[in-house]
């Protein structure tokens, strides 16, 4: 079995793959140009880079702090710097993970039905949501992720 890789159990493989959805989110953060990322959308309507990066945040520490999670990450200023985004989101996806692994243990998540397995579904879906807004976002500001970058996000073996 030289090279094979060994399953791992659900719970493992669940915080795995938020761990690799928020790498992803880290990834296009990387490739998003500075000169964009404060920049109003067109009509002066809607979020700006910045501020959906800060939203996928507070979102994540809406969630903990109904979990009654005790030790929350600092909120995120909806104009900060691309780097202080990563950092925050590094800094919640660290905080979820620790709340997912006894949630997911119990198939509980406080406030969300149905189930801890569909609360991970939830939050990759609603960030991979905004992640699309971003790359759009960034390309009609006339700053788009370079082609490669958007095929790199769907590379979850690599990140």
């Amino acid at each position: 079995m030289a090279g094979k890789e060994v399953p791992l159990a659900p719970v493992e493989a669940m915080l795995r793959a938020f761990a690799i959805h928020n790498r992803i989110n880290v990834y296009l953060l990387d490739h998003l140009s500075p000169k964009a990322w404060l920049m109003t959308p067109a009509g002066g309507k809607g979020r700006t880079l910045a501020a959906m990066a800060a939203h996928m945040h507070s979102v994540r520490l809406m969630w903990l702090k109904a979990a009654k999670v005790e030790a929350l990450p600092a909120k995120l200023d909806p104009d900060a710097s691309i780097d202080e985004a990563k950092v925050a989101l590094i800094e919640s996806a660290a905080a979820m993970q620790a709340f997912l692994k006894p949630a997911l243990e119990t198939g509980r998540v406080p406030n969300f039905k149905p189930d801890a397995w569909s609360f991970v579904g939830y939050l990759i879906a609603h960030e991979a949501h905004h992640r699309g807004q971003m790359t759009q976002l960034a390309r009609v500001l006339g700053y788009p992720v370079d082609k490669a970058v958007n095929f790199g996000m769907w590379e979850w073996g690599v990140r």
